[in-house]
């Protein structure tokens, strides 16, 4: 045993090496697309040409992963069996190069922009949007405010499926307008995606106010879109007659992934997975340093098809059951800005009288608090509670929805929710 304890130690030794080698090189394989990602988000910060950005982050990609294979695979003490290591080194690197350079410079080319949908119309705004709409007139018009419909995502527009179901209120003698807003569905879009967000579509909305020669509106938002309309009651709380809040995104920013927990594991690995594609990454790197560069590596019609299929994985979270997804068009810059939630919002519309009704579902994937929020500092606000509704409440309860909508912008009496806690059968968290 003496005399094999020093063979075992040195087996041990190179053992312990070649696992350490092993490991140094999988870092090394996993760090190069991570390097390449944050070349091309740094060097966007100097130059906007896509061929530099992209032949640039493929360089270290290619550089970095090349230096994890020649750790993963160690050196061997032959001469022939270093020959075949370096053949099988030059082959994996690139194939895998080649592959990840295909996917990276071929952009997807039957990505094609929403057709039109029936009675699609378009403003031209003093704002230099150019946005797509529909209206529903009344059959006889009764001088009420008219409806503003606010859809949500940000960038998440159904024109057709929405002017479908919510033009139903003009039954009751109000025109109502969907529109999408900029950057989504059939609008215009920007050059630079930095021109996304809160100020501009705030901008848009007094636009179209002014457009159509009402004093106030009635403005019904869906997530974003009941954000989006909270912002313009505190910045214009005389234009603002009644306000629907459907599903709405909180005053405070929430945590991310709340709509994950809703999907099982299979569900969230296939969410994940549709998110790695190499243009998909370089456009989100870029996004943090230089909008215009992202865009002009990755087009609009592309990043909002790639981005759509995200979407479709996500219907099981934003549905309670079963649902088919909506026809809604994507627009995925205006979804990916940057969008911090200002605090004069809830300074604004604190204590305001403005009629209000906030629908939530009980499948609804954000927090009761982003519903109940709105409730606590609005006097004049009710909480109604739809069972069997998740977050797209209108197209899994539409009956109920429609029904208390129009009940509201009666001034008839509701039957709202008024208890400080969710009730018991809440699935969403707190």
């Amino acid at each position: 045993m003496r005399v094999l304890w020093p063979v075992w130690r040195r087996l041990a030794r190179r053992g312990l090496r070649l696992v350490g080698r092993a490991l140094a090189g999988a870092a090394v394989l996993v760090l190069a697309p991570v390097l390449a990602l944050a070349t091309l988000g740094g060097l966007a910060s100097l130059t906007a040409t896509p061929a530099v950005l992209l032949g640039a982050a493929l360089g270290v990609f290619a550089s970095i992963f090349f230096l994890g294979l020649l750790l993963l695979l160690p050196r061997p003490a032959s001469r022939l069996p270093r020959w075949l290591r370096a053949l099988a080194i030059l082959g994996v690197e690139a194939l895998v190069v080649w592959q990840v350079a295909a996917a990276t410079l071929d952009p997807l080319r039957d990505a094609r922009p929403p057709p039109p949908v029936a009675g699609q119309r378009t403003w031209e705004l003093s704002t230099g949007s150019r946005l797509a709409y529909v209206v529903r007139k009344p059959k006889r018009s009764r001088g009420l405010p008219p409806v503003v419909v606010l859809h949500g995502g940000p960038g998440r527009a159904d024109l057709g499926g929405d002017s479908a179901f919510f033009g139903a209120l003009a039954a009751d003698g109000r025109p109502v307008y969907v529109y999408d807003q900029l950057g989504a569905g059939r609008s215009s879009r920007l050059a630079d995606p930095g021109g996304y967000g809160l100020t501009r579509d705030l901008d848009d909305l007094e636009a179209i106010r002014l457009r159509l020669g009402a004093d106030r509106l009635v403005l019904v938002g869906h997530a974003e879109g009941a954000l989006l309309a909270a912002a313009y009651l505190a910045r214009h709380p005389g234009n603002v007659d009644r306000l629907v809040l459907s599903s709405p995104g909180g005053l405070r920013p929430a945590p991310s992934g709340a709509a994950l927990a809703r999907l099982d594991a299979a569900q969230n690995r296939r969410l994940a997975l549709s998110l790695l594609h190499p243009r998909v990454l370089a456009a989100s790197a870029l996004l943090q340093t230089n909008p215009a560069a992202a865009h002009s590596v990755v087009g609009d019609a592309e990043l909002d098809a790639r981005l759509a299929a995200y979407h479709r994985l996500l219907v099981p979270a934003r549905r309670c059951g079963s649902g088919a997804a909506s026809a809604a068009a994507t627009g995925a810059y205006a979804n990916l800005a940057r969008r911090p939630i200002p605090s004069w919002i809830g300074e604004g519309i604190s204590g305001s009288p403005a009629p209000t009704l906030i629908v939530k579902g009980s499948c609804d994937y954000q927090s009761w608090s982003s519903a109940a929020g709105y409730r606590a500092i609005m006097p004049a606000a009710q909480l109604v509670y739809l069972r069997g509704a998740g977050h797209d409440a209108y197209r899994d309860r539409p009956g109920p929805y429609l029904e208390t909508v129009r009940a509201f912008l009666a001034g008839h009496p509701l039957r709202p929710h008024t208890g400080e806690l969710p009730p018991p059968d809440f699935q969403g968290p707190p």
